[in-house]
């Protein structure tokens, strides 16, 4: 069973060069963090709603940014212990420059696989 963290940032729209540089900077860094399965980075960039689900479309390209560019960071580990170590890794490293292109703190949402 793994452990993964949904990580969402909300960058400032001035800021996403700065964190895009941030992250592909520090992928290689994370991805050799002691039990790691995978790690994957996305940007927002579409939306969708009830017309398109139903009709079975494909999802709209967000044309604007309002308050932020919205990133989402998939990591999941082989174990909680795993996962605990890289969060201090991290911290040690990557964390303060990442902070300082948030809007707010990110968010992280955490479990275990289910299957």
């Amino acid at each position: 069973m793994s452990f993964t963290e949904l990580c969402i940032y909300q960058v400032k729209p001035q800021k996403t060069e700065e964190f895009e540089a941030l992250m592909r900077e520090a992928k290689p860094f994370l991805e050799q963090q002691e039990g790691v399965r995978l790690l994957r980075i996305s940007k927002r960039g579409y939306r969708i709603d009830m017309e398109q689900i139903r009709e079975g479309l494909p999802p709209i390209e967000l044309t604007r940014v309002v308050k932020s560019m919205k990133y989402m960071l998939y990591w999941e580990f082989d174990t909680k212990e795993h996962y605990g170590a890289a969060q201090k890794n991290l911290y040690n490293s990557y964390w303060k420059p990442i902070e300082k292109c948030l809007v707010v703190p990110h968010d992280k949402y955490l479990g275990e696989q289910l299957f």
